[in-house]
């Protein structure tokens, strides 16, 4: 057993030391110009057990490769190839002709259609899987044409097919169906780029980009508002026979606000509210014009959370108006700025609901204080429950606010405040409605009727404690 190994071992030296001279002749001869064949280096013990390849130098000249030499450029020699930029891709060789019995195990046409010819004959030797392996003779092969190949090929898969058709995974029909990788990749003609391709869209289908998390600090801040204009405009002839006299009048309205809502526990609102309307007076004999509604008010509210919708609440309101008003054919002084001043505090607790339509608010605050202050010494302090001389006012009292806001359609809202305010002496009541028709994001009508009940001070005419302020109009208004 030991001889049997040191023989083997000296064959195989003595094969792979005259393959390497034998390749590295050949490579000579096909890099040089004129082709000549060369003598195999092999023995001709050898050659009835090896493979002689054919390769084809040009046209017309053929070099032989012995097996050995044919396995060390495949094996060893390609290397030189590879590591050799000047070395023709022509030299590096690509044999596909046995494809098939490597690749996953397909059903093919062809072997089942060499067997349907009549002048096919059936070999002695079968593949059996029970028997051991008879590896193919390579000294009966020829390579020389694809044909002969082929042969091989098919004889090999037929007996497969008979002895292993339940490990086939394919069918010819399948390969056909794959999907072919094609590079089209193409050279353009021209190094600079077309102007209209630098426009062209690009197809951003199957382009992952990495994503990016970007943060952002939450902002509980909620702010914006609504202006108005209103007009209204009478004209009457001075022979109308029923009598009369022509007028206009215009109304400004604007509210601000910014609310904070932290979503958990604390809520405050914040409002500036301004209005002022006027309307001309041609029978006055002392005034071209005579305001009908001016208010400035500043409210803020700070509520932290209860249970469900009930907060402890603290606000604060601060009321005046803008102009000087007067009464009719006169030049008394009835109000100014800060002339009066009406400022309340009040403490208690408020429930907020709020749906998708409409938002409510009501305020009960058992502990209100009020201060009145007249700053102006024009106008009449006792008329409003001040002393004579005396300019600031204290009382303490209870307050309920309601707030209301209601989108009856997407055309029609309305915005309702009902102010209760009692020092257990007198009794304060205000009623503001504000209904807007709005035609499109510019152009609105607009509903004002504010209610009021007041015995802290006498009227200015009859004994009624109850007055009622009415504007109806159409102008310009926006939100944002």
């Amino acid at each position: 057993m030991k001889n049997r190994y040191f023989f083997l071992s000296i064959v195989f030296f003595s094969l792979f030391f005259s393959g390497s001279l034998y390749a590295r002749d050949s490579l000579k001869i096909v890099h040089s110009a004129d082709s000549v064949s060369r003598p195999d280096t092999i023995s001709d013990f050898l050659k009835d057990q090896l493979i002689l390849k054919l390769k084809m130098d040009g046209d017309t000249t053929v070099s032989k490769y012995d097996t050995v030499s044919v396995l060390y450029e495949r094996y060893l020699g390609v290397l030189d190839y590879l590591n050799d930029p000047t070395t023709p891709e022509r030299y590096i060789e690509v044999d596909p002709d046995y494809y098939r019995m490597f690749l996953p195990f397909t059903f093919y046409k062809s072997p089942v259609a060499r067997i349907s010819q009549l002048k096919w004959k059936k070999e002695d030797s079968d593949f059996k899987v029970t028997e051991p392996v008879n590896y193919l003779k390579f000294d009966t092969l020829q390579f020389v044409t694809k044909k002969e190949a082929n042969e091989v090929v098919d004889h090999t898969l037929l007996s497969a097919y008979v002895h292993c058709y339940d490990k086939v995974l394919l069918t010819e029909e399948d390969v056909l169906k794959t999907k072919i990788f094609r590079d089209n990749i193409e050279k353009e003609a021209e190094s600079k780029p077309s102007v209209v391709k630098l426009f062209t869209r690009e197809n951003m289908r199957g382009i992952q980009e990495e994503a990016s998390v970007v943060i952002h600090k939450p902002n509980w801040w909620y702010t914006g508002g609504n202006g108005s204009i209103q007009f209204t405009q009478n004209h009457i002839s001075d022979n109308w026979y029923k009598g009369g006299e022509s007028t206009h009048s215009a109304a400004v309205y604007m509210k601000l606000f910014a609310n904070y809502n932290d979503r958990e526990k604390l809520q405050w609102e914040n409002l500036v509210e301004a209005k002022f309307a006027f309307n001309s007076s041609p029978s006055d004999t002392c005034h071209n014009y005579l305001v009908n509604n001016d208010m400035l008010r500043l409210y803020s509210k700070l509520g932290i959370q209860a249970v469900s919708k009930w907060y402890y609440t603290i606000s604060t309101e601060f009321k005046t108006q803008f102009f000087n008003g007067y009464t009719a054919n006169s030049n008394d002084l009835k109000v100014a700025f800060f002339a009066p001043l009406d400022w309340s505090t009040s403490i208690g607790m408020d429930y907020k609901l709020s749906k998708n339509t409409y938002n409510l608010s009501v305020f009960l605050a058992p502990f209100s204080h009020t201060m009145r202050y007249v700053g102006n010494s024009k106008v009449n302090e006792t008329s409003y429950g001040l002393e004579e001389g005396a300019s600031v006012k204290h009382d303490f009292g209870s307050q309920i606010q309601a707030n209301l806001q209601w989108t009856v359609t997407s055309y029609i809202k309305l915005t309702s405040r009902l102010d209760y305010l009692t020092s257990y002496k007198w009794t304060r009541v205000e009623w503001e409605n504000n209904i807007d028709f709005i035609l499109n994001r510019f152009l609105s009508a607009k509903l004002y009727v504010l209610a009021r009940y007041d015995d802290s001070t006498a009227p200015t005419v009859g004994t009624s404690y109850f007055q009622v302020n009415e504007t109806l109009g159409f102008g310009f208004n926006y939100t944002w």
